[in-house]
């Protein structure tokens, strides 16, 4: 099944993956031809690869996956997250600047989806942008553009990334 047509459709399917004001998706995706559907779950599933506030489990298997491989690409970030509780810097303070970093870099490489920020004088035309593809992997419809916009939209803690305790 691909995406649905029908605005009380795609509410139901909005709804089902968690969207807030799933009826206002909907609405653009269906009055202003944007596949916002796929602008969601594009950023939801990303948002959803970055720790959530307060979860220091990640801190725990990065320290204990860089002690059993040392030399492991990343292994790196269990030393310093080592080093950094040992010098008194809490879970919370190492996740809140975890979750900063990887937010920033969510929204620059949405917006560097829409394409080349810079290159080279001597080439021209580069273009390239996220696309739902069909079953072979080539690609339809409109360019899924301006995740960039939403990136702070999704943050699960509804606060677009601003410290907690701040209005």
């Amino acid at each position: 099944m691909g995406v649905p047509t029908s605005k009380e459709e795609l509410i139901e399917l909005f709804s089902e993956v968690g969207a807030d004001s799933p009826e206002s998706w909907a609405k653009s995706q269906i009055e202003e031809g944007i596949p916002q559907f796929l602008r969601f779950l594009f950023l939801k599933n990303a948002w959803d690869s970055i720790p959530l506030e307060g979860d220091s489990r990640w801190i725990e298997h990065a320290i204990s996956h860089s002690r059993k491989i040392p030399l492991a690409p990343y292994s790196g970030l269990g030393e310093i997250l080592s080093a950094c509780r040992e010098k008194g810097v809490t879970d919370n303070d190492l996740t809140h600047m975890a979750r900063c970093l990887q937010a920033q870099m969510l929204f620059t490489i949405s917006y560097l989806l829409e394409g080349p920020t810079s290159y080279p004088n001597s080439i021209e035309n580069i273009s390239w942008g996220l696309f739902e593809t069909d079953k072979d992997g080539r690609p339809f419809g409109k360019q899924i553009s301006g995740l960039h916009e939403s990136v702070l939209e999704l943050d699960p803690t509804g606060r677009e990334m601003r410290p907690l305790g701040n209005p």
